[in-house]
């Protein structure tokens, strides 16, 4: 369970954090990402998530435990792709932006999950999904799309694909503080593992992935065995109120999100990172006081 306790900010991001409210410096403007929590059906009920350990020697949240995603490429917003589900215009009342940055998005959700896992939300048509991505050919195309060789419309052009943008959910959107470096706007959505298809440690970025319980994912961020930043600690934590990857996806159909930037603010005299709009709701529903 859960312990909802957010831990003091170092000394340094406190001082770091008052120089931007001051005025005395300047905030990182933010790029675009897209994330995907990606999930399966547990043995024992409820969602396994999957999660990457970052390098650590990456410049940004190095040695955490992330889901598939990041940036979006400027060839996110190019081309013609076939697609299946919500339009873009639905995508962007979901996301809370203009049409073209909404269909970027999904677009880089989509590749993002496929070069950092191997699954791919596509599929021949609008009602089939792509039943095994493990092979030589497809590694190579993985391999060439996250070169940035080919483009995300060049590759599903090539093989005729549909982009399953139904497969994926409404979740949440963070920025990263303003006492932060470097700055992203991160929408997140959710997915559920597709049958047939399987995760593979493919990312350049990662040390480890695993599959892990949400409800033991949590324990481990709580106890210290793995790093989580807020977001994703957060975002765990709220596929974890759902009984199995299914509900989380019936859940997030009707989600609009707004972005969230969480704040430095003192509580019980120490400083600490506001937590999000629901938050407390959903501690209180585990028994957990924030």
């Amino acid at each position: 369970m859960s312990t909802g306790r957010r831990p003091p900010l170092p000394q340094k991001l406190v001082e770091q954090a008052a120089a931007f409210a001051s005025g005395e410096a300047t905030p990182a403007e933010p790029r675009n990402a897209a994330t995907v929590v990606l999930l399966r059906p547990a043995a024992a009920g409820g969602s396994e998530v999957y999660l990457l350990r970052r390098q650590t020697s990456m410049a940004f949240a190095g040695g955490m435990c992330v889901f598939p995603g990041g940036g979006v490429d400027p060839r996110d917003f190019e081309g013609d792709l076939r697609w299946a589900g919500p339009s873009p215009q639905e995508w962007a009342t979901h996301l809370g932006v203009e049409v073209p940055l909404a269909r970027a998005l999904v677009c880089a959700a989509v590749r993002e999950t496929f070069e950092e896992s191997g699954v791919l939300l596509a599929g021949e048509g609008h009602d089939s999904v792509v039943a095994d991505t493990s092979g030589d050919d497809w590694e190579a195309d993985r391999v060439a799309l996250e070169g940035r060789e080919v483009s995300l419309t060049e590759l599903f052009g090539r093989r005729g694909l549909v982009m399953r943008t139904d497969l994926l959910g409404t979740w949440s959107a963070w920025c990263t503080p303003e006492f932060e470096p470097r700055r992203y706007r991160t929408w997140f959505f959710a997915a559920r593992l597709p049958d047939g298809q399987r995760t593979r440690d493919v990312s350049t970025e990662s040390s480890e992935v695993m599959w892990v319980p949400t409800a033991e994912a949590l324990r481990m961020a709580d106890e210290g065995e793995v790093g989580m930043m807020p977001p994703t600690w957060f975002n765990v934590l709220d596929a974890d109120a759902y009984d199995g990857p299914d509900a989380v996806l019936a859940g997030s159909r009707d989600r609009t999100v707004e972005m969230f930037m969480p704040q430095a603010v003192q509580v019980d005299g120490e400083w600490r990172l506001s937590s999000p709009p629901g938050f407390e709701d959903l501690l209180a529903a585990r028994g957990v006081e924030a």
